[in-house]
């Protein structure tokens, strides 16, 4: 098991908890939402960067996804707009989730909520290099598609 570690930042309210898994087999682990100062409403398009109150280290060799909890989006529109976010393993600022309403209504993110889900995996970083030319497949250029109309 990996382990990720945490720190408060100065003030944090500590009641909110760390991330964690809501059941045994969870592939996420809930995060909440840090707002001391009082709820944000979004309006329909409207984004903004939540706080957690949290700063963390990652073990080299893995990253932190960011990715939206499935009945937020579902019931409200309340999506994260670059999912799955990507924590890199050598970053220790704070730890913000950016939330933007895609849904029809406002949505108001409360002190505490769950507000998005963690996923934490392995990362396997790649050698790039340049040549003449690259090998054919069936496939060749196709995309955007070109597979299938469904």
């Amino acid at each position: 098991m990996v382990t990720v570690k945490f720190i408060w930042e100065d003030g944090a309210d500590r009641s909110i908890g760390l991330p964690h898994y809501a059941t045994e087999g969870a592939a996420g682990a809930d995060v909440k939402a840090h707002l001391p100062e009082g709820p944000v409403t979004l309006d329909p398009g409207e984004r903004t960067l939540v706080g957690t109150g949290l700063r963390m280290a990652i073990p080299a060799g893995y990253e932190a996804q960011l990715r939206p909890r499935s009945g937020l989006a579902l019931k409200h529109g309340i999506i994260l707009p670059n999912s799955p976010g990507t924590i890199d393993c050598d970053y220790r600022g704070p730890l913000g989730i950016i939330v933007m309403n895609a849904g029809s209504g406002p949505f108001t993110v409360e002190h505490g909520m769950r507000i998005a889900q963690m996923v934490v995996a392995p990362v396997t970083q790649a050698r790039f290099t340049l040549v003449e030319t690259l090998d054919d497949t069936p496939r060749g250029a196709g995309g955007f598609g070109s597979t299938g109309t469904i």
